[in-house]
């Protein structure tokens, strides 16, 4: 089977798993986890911030992030794509007690332009402004980078008004492949990133969450208090360093065999619109020959998994276990549908 769900069904490689096996671990809950110590350091100096925190899943980091920039009865400004108002539960609600204001961007990304003019005034009638958070890339955007420029440009908006600036950025690793963008610019501009190793990394578990001192500090406990502490932790933690050192450059790949899927979906008459495919994800729409849950039931007939995440949208998601041959397998089931 050809599973394209989404690049968090990878299973870790045989040298992945020789490392998590020989890891030194301690009990992290007590900061005594030296892989776990390692990991975070690494990431931290990556993106030139002072300190991360290991974090069980993407979602738990951003939804620290957000509890640590606000207060109850914030207000969170993001695209209406965003992860972390279409997919984390409710937590902006739940967990800060605070609002969301969706912006309609342009496939999942957000412009200064735009969040300007989405700020609350200071009238004790309005939520205040606490935050704008941006995911790079975006998912339900179809895999979509920022410019540093545009998001330099949005920092600009946020620090003249003092308000925080979260990066999601759970692809961001592709982001930087795609684009050739240094991690240590993503430091510079954000005040947190959080950052995942169980997607294109390929690693088994795990997300990074990154500020400075002061805050990371904060965020453990709030770590700790949303449940996330982990024990001998430092097992992951040796996935997610064996997969920054050695599978980073193969995101190029998974970012080619999406193109080639895509070039090969635009031939048929069935697929009306691709969003334009930059990383590792393809979404498009169908009408007339299949509706999205018609394509998805005849590519399972031929041992190929995708989404349908709409009734004429369907997501394919390129990553470590997909091979050359596979590809040319999809292309070739795809030019019979």
């Amino acid at each position: 089977m050809i599973d394209l769900r989404s690049d968090t069904i990878t299973k870790p490689t045989p040298d992945m798993l020789e490392a998590m096996q020989k890891a030194s671990v301690g009990d992290d809950v007590y900061g005594e986890d030296p892989t776990v110590h390692e990991l975070e350091t690494m990431v931290a100096d990556l993106f030139s911030m002072e300190s991360a925190l290991f974090c069980p899943s993407g979602t738990m980091a951003n939804q620290i992030a957000i509890k640590c920039h606000t207060n109850p009865g914030d207000e969170v400004i993001c695209d209406k794509l965003s992860h972390i108002y279409q997919y984390e539960g409710g937590g902006i609600a739940f967990n800060s007690g605070c609002q969301v204001k969706l912006i309609d961007g342009s496939f999942g990304k957000i412009n200064a332009s735009q969040v300007e003019n989405h700020l609350n005034p200071s009238d004790i009638h309005k939520s205040n402004t606490a935050l704008v958070s941006v995911e790079n890339t975006s998912n339900r955007g179809g895999g979509s980078c920022y410019e540093l420029k545009d998001l330099q440009d949005i920092k600009e908006i946020c620090h003249k008004n003092n308000i925080g600036f979260h990066l999601d950025g759970a692809r961001l690793w592709n982001a930087m492949v795609a684009k050739n963008q240094p991690a240590s610019a993503f430091g510079q501009i954000f005040d947190s990133v959080s950052v995942c190793i169980s997607k294109g990394l390929g690693a088994p578990v795990g997300s990074l969450l990154i500020g400075n001192h002061s805050f990371i500090h904060q965020a453990r406990r709030y770590r700790k208090v949303f449940g996330g502490g982990m024990r001998q932790a430092g097992y992951l933690a040796a996935a997610g360093i064996f997969a920054i050192k050695h599978h980073l450059p193969k995101l190029a790949e998974d970012h080619q065999h999406a193109f080639l899927i895509a070039q090969a979906l635009k031939k048929k008459k069935f697929v009306t619109e691709i969003f334009p495919v930059e990383t590792n994800i393809i979404i498009f729409e169908v009408n007339g020959l299949y509706d999205a849950p018609g394509f998805c039931r005849f590519l399972k007939g031929h041992d190929i998994l995708c989404t349908s995440i709409s009734s004429h949208q369907i997501r394919m998601v390129t990553h470590l276990d997909i091979t050359k041959k596979m590809v040319e397998k999809i292309i070739q089931i795809i030019e019979k549908a």
